[in-house]
């Protein structure tokens, strides 16, 4: 589905209803492309940046499935700074 900008302005529930059907609605400005409207694909982006980060080493799958255990470290407390001259 194409439109112009306009058109997409006056109509735009139903470009968003195209939209929520799965279909892809370009905007156009004096007959050039310059916009597509279209679905997000969540899941399957998701999956493919986890995949991505896992492949790379900078994500690790869990060990196990369910909440993350409560952190067993403690705070380190740090001691004030002085700077000389203060």
């Amino acid at each position: 589905m194409h439109m112009g900008l306009r058109e997409g302005n006056q109509n735009f529930s139903t470009a968003m209803k195209a939209v929520k059907q799965g279909k892809e609605v370009g905007l156009t400005e004096r007959g050039k492309p310059i916009a597509v409207i279209k679905p997000l694909e969540q899941e399957k982006e998701q999956q493919t940046i986890i995949r991505l980060l896992e492949a790379v080493g900078l994500l690790r799958p869990a060990s196990q499935r369910g909440p993350m255990p409560k952190p067993t470290w403690k705070p380190i407390r740090q001691g004030q700074t002085h700077v000389a001259g203060d």
